[in-house]
């Protein structure tokens, strides 16, 4: 979304965010490294974080933004689809951009009260509850941008309930069931999802006077784009 005034706290969480979903997704790169499943944990509550404050900011204040907004998020799903099937192996959900999509709605939907949002929020709220095993992070992943933005302005401990929704999209069923059976990247996966919101609103307050390069729209080539670069990568070394 277009700023006036750029963010170097908001620029630098993408790219950490953007850095944190590269080092897991190395993972399918050659022998596979369990413990880069932890920093993998970061990026989609940081990417959901960046959207809320991109929402508590401006406010989208024109529909015309809005839309633009969701418009790149809906082209760059569609982009994104068949370079992440190429290299993520048997993918048994869609890429992450539509889950951020819809969570994207549903944090609008709370945000705007006009009717429209509302309803686009609704829409949202049970596509992602009847398509949930086939989005990335389920329908708890949805839920996450609306979390984030109720948080982002209060006292900083309240970022720790987002934690609990965070964990709650990353499976943590199948996580605790890791744990208990002394998989080492359960433990601190876990730990993660936990405190992902909270080191990111932190980072928000505390990091002004950093002034990355600005994330512009372009970025949103990088996601199909690290795809591709990957997937060269394994071919390379195979």
């Amino acid at each position: 979304m277009h700023m006036t005034t750029r963010d170097g706290a908001l620029d630098l969480l993408k790219w950490l965010a953007l850095l944190c979903m590269v080092l897991d997704h190395l993972r399918y790169v050659g022998h596979p490294v369990d413990l880069l499943y932890v920093p993998g944990r970061l990026a989609f509550p940081w990417f959901c974080l960046a959207m809320a404050a991109n929402l508590a900011r401006a406010r989208m204040a024109t529909a015309g933004s809005q839309w633009r907004y969701l418009g790149w998020l809906l082209l760059f799903s569609a982009l994104s689809e068949i370079p992440y099937r190429l290299y993520i192996p048997d993918p048994d959900t869609l890429n992450v951009l539509p889950t951020l999509t819809l969570g994207l709605l549903v944090a609008r939907g709370w945000q705007d009260r006009t009717s429209a949002s509302r309803l686009l929020a609704v829409i949202a709220l049970v596509m992602g509850g009847l398509f949930s095993p086939r989005l990335m992070f389920g329908f708890f992943g949805v839920l996450l941008p609306l979390a984030l933005l109720l948080v982002i302005r209060r006292p900083w401990y309240f970022a720790l309930l987002p934690g609990l929704v965070c964990l709650a999209a990353n499976e943590w069923r199948v996580l605790i069931y890791a744990a208990k059976l002394g998989n080492s990247a359960a433990v601190p996966g876990i730990a993660a999802c936990l405190i992902a919101p909270l080191l990111g609103v932190l980072l928000l307050r505390h990091a002004q006077g950093i002034h990355p390069p600005p994330m512009r729209r372009w970025a949103y080539g990088l996601y199909p784009a690290h795809f591709f670069v990957l997937l060269a990568l394994r071919q390379l070394i195979a």
